[in-house]
C-alpha cells in the first residue's frame, strides 16, 4: 500500500480489482483525492484512511479495471450520426428501404434524410441500395445513406441533382462514381466523391455540435470509455468544426475524457505554418497525428492488393506512394506524427516500404538537429498484411491499430471478395506475437464503440450467435489480457502516458470502470453481454447504472 498524503474524496472497497500492473496485478480496494489514485490495497489497509467527507463504494466482489481507449473512433461522425437513421442492423434491401421510407414520411420533402451503417454483404440479396432503390422511396427528399465502412455513400436523383453530379462528372480525384453502361450515375459514390454530396449537406450549428458531443461523451461513460482519438475521416471537413467542440467542452470543463484529435493529412502545410506539434494540449485534449490514406476499403472493392479480389481488380492506391512519402517525411521533420490508413496487403506493404525509409533518414538526422514528434507514427486498420511484412512492419517502432468488431462485419464479405487469402486479414496473435504494439478500437460509427464487443470479437472471432463455429480463422485468436492490454496499457504507452494512464497504480488518474462480470473468467461468449455498471473518470463517478 502506499498511503496519501491527504484523506481520500473517494474509496473503493470489496473489489476484485484488475491493476494491469505487473507490479501488483490485483487489489481488494482503492483510494482516491484529486482525480489521482493514492493508494491500494486491502480493505483494512484502505478503509482507515477515510475521513468523515470521504464517499464510500461497496464494489461487491465486481471486476475494475482500467478505464478503456479506443485508439480509433470517428467522434465527430459519430455523435451528429445518432441523430439520423442507424441501418447497423437492417437485415435485408428492403428492410432498408422500410427505414428511409419511415423517416421520408416525418419530415418536410427539403430536409435529407441521412443515414449509416447498412452492409449488403450481410444481406440475403447482396445488392447495395442504388438511386433507383431510393428514388422509389422518395424522388423529392435529397438521401445519402453511408455504408458500414464509410468508403461508399448510396445516393438518390435529388441528391446527385443538388451536388450537380450527372453523366458527365468525370470522376473526382481518388474517388469514383460509379455509372452504368449508358454512363448514368447509379447513386453509388466511393472514396473521395462522397465529399461532392457532402459539401452540399447543411453545416450543424456549433451548438448542435457541441450538444451532441457532450451527449456523446456521456454515451460512451456507460460503454466503459474514458478515452478516445478523434480520427478525420477522408476529405477532413468535419476537422476544424470537431476540434472547436473539442476545445470549447474542454474551456467549459464539461471534456470528460483523456482525448487525442487528429488532423487531415491536406492541412499539413497549415499546421507546420502554425509550428503545431503532436502532443500540443493539457490532460484532457491533445492535437493528435496526421491522418492519410494509402488506400480504399475492402468492401468498396477499393482497398489496393498484391492479387486481384474473386470479383473486381486490385482495388486502388489513393495518391501516390511517393506523395505519401514525401509528406510524412515533412510532417515528421515538423515533429508531427502520422496515422496512416491501410487496409489491403499491397498498401500496407508500400506504407511499411515508406517508414523502413523514413527510419534511415531519421538515422542520418539524428546527427544533425532533429526533435522528433511526441509520439510514434502507426498503421490504421492493417487490415490484410502477409507474413513476410508483419516481420518488417515488428523492425520499425510504429503501432497498428485495428478494429476487431470490424473483422466480424467483414466476414462473409472477405470470404467473397477474397477466399482463402482471407486468412492474411485480421492477423491480430501473428501481430502480437512478432512484437507489433496493437491497439484495439472501434471505428466507430464503422462499428459498435464498445470495447466489450471489441475484446469478444478478438478474443472469439465469433459473431454473437457462435458463427462460425471454433472461430474464423481461430489461430488468430488473443487472449483477454492482450485484448484488454489493447484498450489500456498499450495506448498509455504509445500515447507517451504510462506514468498517468493504463493501469490502477498509486499516482495514475483514478479513470477505471466496474463490470457486472469477470470478463477473464466467464465463457468468452459472454464477454460482449458484460454491463458497465460504474465509470470513475478523474476521481469522479461519471456513470451508475444503478
Amino acid at each position: 500500500m502506499t498511503p496519501g498524503a491527504s484523506l481520500p474524496d473517494l474509496i473503493l472497497l470489496n473489489g476484485n480489482i484488475r491493476t494491469m500492473d505487473a507490479q501488483r496485478a490485483y487489489t481488494q480496494a482503492m483510494a482516491i483525492k484529486a482525480g489521482r489514485i493514492t493508494a491500494v490495497g486491502e480493505n483494512d489497509e484502505i478503509s482507515v484512511l477515510a475521513g468523515s467527507k470521504t464517499k464510500r463504494v461497496n464494489l461487491n466482489g465486481r471486476l475494475g479495471i482500467p478505464g478503456m481507449m479506443d485508439s480509433h473512433f470517428h467522434f465527430y461522425d459519430w455523435a451528429m450520426g445518432r441523430q439520423q437513421l442507424d441501418l447497423a442492423h437492417v437485415r435485408s434491401l428492403d428492410e432498408c428501404l422500410s427505414q428511409v421510407a419511415q423517416a421520408a414520411g416525418k419530415l418536410p420533402q427539403a430536409n435529407w434524410i441521412l443515414g449509416q451503417g447498412w452492409n449488403e454483404s450481410d444481406w440475403p440479396e447482396h445488392i447495395m441500395p442504388g438511386r433507383d432503390h431510393l428514388d422509389g422511396v422518395s424522388p423529392a427528399h435529397p438521401i445519402a445513406l453511408w455504408r458500414c465502412d464509410l468508403h461508399l455513400v448510396s445516393v438518390n436523383s435529388r441528391a446527385l441533382e443538388l451536388a450537380g453530379i450527372d453523366e458527365t462528372t468525370p470522376n473526382p480525384p481518388d474517388g469514383v462514381i460509379e455509372k452504368d453502361s449508358t454512363g448514368r450515375p447509379t447513386g453509388i459514390l466511393r472514396e473521395l466523391a462522397p465529399n461532392l454530396v457532402k459539401a452540399v449537406i447543411p453545416t450543424p450549428s456549433t451548438d448542435d455540435i457541441v450538444t451532441a458531443m457532450r451527449d456523446g461523451i456521456s454515451h460512451l461513460h456507460t460503454l466503459g470509455l474514458t478515452g478516445l482519438h478523434d480520427v478525420r475521416l477522408m476529405g477532413g471537413v468535419e476537422g476544424p468544426a470537431a476540434l472547436k467542440a473539442w476545445q470549447f467542452l474542454n474551456e467549459k470543463g464539461q471534456l470528460e475524457l483523456r482525448c487525442w484529435v487528429s488532423l487531415a493529412g491536406e492541412r499539413l502545410e497549415e499546421a507546420i505554418a502554425l509550428g503545431l506539434r503532436t502532443g500540443l494540449g493539457d490532460e484532457r485534449l491533445h492535437i493528435g497525428h496526421l491522418k492519410y490514406f494509402a488506400d480504399g476499403g475492402m468492401g468498396a472493392r477499393t482497398a489496393w492488393m498484391l492479387e486481384p479480389y474473386l470479383d473486381a481488380e486490385y482495388g486502388m492506391p489513393l495518391g501516390s506512394m511517393e506523395e505519401l512519402a514525401n509528406k510524412i517525411a515533412a510532417a515528421e521533420k515538423a515533429g508531427l506524427a502520422v496515422i496512416v490508413h491501410a487496409i489491403g496487403d499491397r498498401a500496407n506493404r508500400e506504407v511499411i516500404t515508406i517508414l523502413e525509409e523514413l527510419a534511415k533518414l531519421r538515422s542520418a538526422a539524428r546527427k544533425r538537429s532533429f526533435v522528433p514528434a511526441a509520439l510514434p507514427h502507426r498503421i490504421e486498420h492493417t487490415q490484410m498484411i502477409r507474413s513476410e511484412d508483419i516481420q518488417r512492419l515488428a523492425k520499425l517502432k510504429v503501432a497498428a491499430c485495428v478494429q476487431p468488431h470490424n473483422m466480424i462485419l467483414d466476414i462473409n464479405m472477405i470470404d467473397e471478395s477474397v477466399g482463402p487469402r482471407g486468412r492474411w486479414t485480421y492477423a491480430y496473435k501473428e501481430m502480437i506475437d512478432a512484437g507489433i504494439p496493437v491497439l484495439l478500437s472501434s471505428d466507430a460509427p464503422v462499428c459498435d464503440p464498445s470495447p466489450l464487443v471489441g475484446i469478444h470479437a478478438a478474443v472469439t472471432r465469433q459473431r454473437r450467435d457462435g458463427t462460425p463455429a471454433g472461430g474464423w480463422y481461430p489461430e488468430q485468436r488473443i487472449s483477454v489480457e492482450d485484448a484488454v492490454r489493447g484498450y489500456t496499457t498499450l495506448p498509455a504507452a504509445f500515447y507517451g502516458q504510462s506514468r498517468d494512464m493504463g493501469t490502477l497504480t498509486p499516482g495514475k488518474w483514478a479513470d477505471m470502470i466496474v463490470l457486472d462480470r469477470d470478463i477473464f473468467q466467464v465463457d468468452p461468449m459472454e464477454i460482449a453481454d458484460a454491463r458497465v455498471e460504474m465509470t470513475i473518470f478523474d476521481g469522479r463517478i461519471v456513470y451508475r447504472s444503478d
